[in-house]
């Protein structure tokens, strides 16, 4: 076993560590316990692989710098945060050194130990916010370099209320914020209804992933405009100044779960200073609209009416 140098301390090792192109130092595995100053205080990074759902040692990452890029630790630990205190089993770094995220688990899931196991160990944290005092289980918080928060991403499950400029969403998965704190995006729990430079608009989309908070459904601009929405329940018309008309809606794909089974493919909508932008699809083109001298028009859409329902509402731009 051979002992490793590095700019927050001194890592025992079993074997060679990997290294960037310039041979500095990458990733490592600890062979033993060591202390490694961090900018959120000593930590112990982890070294044994006793637990089901820890059956190996994770490795020790750097940037091309030296400086920490992801820490896991041999046990969960309370750090502290501009947001409040967050347990954390894992940690990384931003490449200025600053805290980038905290995660308060850290297992991996097998056949072994499943989500659900590992949702027994996770508790509730209460966090300032830009949106308020939440208490909610998170997967993980993320933060800008300058301390404030960027996203949240919810335990599965977890709706929280969230104050938004469109008001009040019950958002699943995640929030995220604009380095000032204003609101950037959530993803609402449920058909949630916002007014657009287009009309209004039911935001929801069921095929959310939800693998973190970073992006999500309704987004806004630091105005608090809406800078994008999904949805599958909504119908938009253009008309142009020739008069013409261009409508969009969401379309339809085969299940996945076979059988003839078909499911809405949800529809992208986004707001530009000077255009509309739809993505009806994920891999089809954009299309283009320019905001002056178009009159828009919303109505909801149900996949099973051709025509989705007659009430429009109309924004002239």
């Amino acid at each position: 076993m051979q002992t490793i140098t590095t700019r927050h301390g001194m890592i025992p090792v079993a074997q060679a560590p990997a290294t960037y192109p310039d041979g500095s130092l990458r990733a490592c595995l600890p062979a033993g316990p060591c202390v490694l100053n961090t900018p959120v205080g000593q930590l112990v990074p982890q070294f044994t692989a006793r637990e089901l759902r820890k059956k190996e040692v994770r490795p020790i990452t750097f940037h091309p710098d030296g400086t920490l890029q992801a820490l896991p630790l041999e046990s969960q630990r309370v750090i502290p945060s501009a947001a409040g205190s967050i347990p954390a089993e894992l940690l990384t770094f931003h490449a200025d050194g600053s805290l980038s995220r905290v995660f308060p688990l850290n297992g991996r899931l097998s056949g072994y130990w499943t989500q659900e196991d590992e949702a027994e160990l996770a508790r509730p944290v209460t966090l300032l916010t830009p949106a308020g005092i939440l208490t909610t289980t998170l997967i993980g918080a993320a933060f800008h370099p300058s301390g404030t928060i960027r996203s949240l991403t919810f335990w599965p499950g977890q709706t929280v209320s969230i104050n938004t400029p469109a008001g009040m969403v019950d958002t699943r998965i995640g929030v995220s914020f604009h380095p000032d704190g204003q609101i950037r995006s959530v993803e609402p729990a449920r058909p949630a209804a916002v007014e657009t430079p287009a009309g209004e608009i039911l935001a929801h989309d069921p095929d959310a992933l939800g693998i973190n908070g970073d992006s999500n459904s309704l987004a806004f601009h630091p105005d608090g405009t809406v800078s994008r929405v999904i949805t599958i329940r909504t119908r938009l018309t253009a008309i142009s100044p020739d008069g013409r008309l261009a409508t969009f809606a969401p379309t339809q794909r085969e299940s996945l779960c076979g059988d003839g089974e078909r499911e809405m493919i949800p529809m992208s909508i986004q707001f530009t200073p000077d255009a509309v932008i739809i993505t009806q699809a994920e891999n089809a083109p954009p299309v283009h609209i320019p905001l002056e001298g178009h009159v828009f028009f919303t109505a909801p859409w149900l996949s099973g009416l051709a025509g989705g329902l007659p009430d429009l509402r109309c924004t002239i731009c």
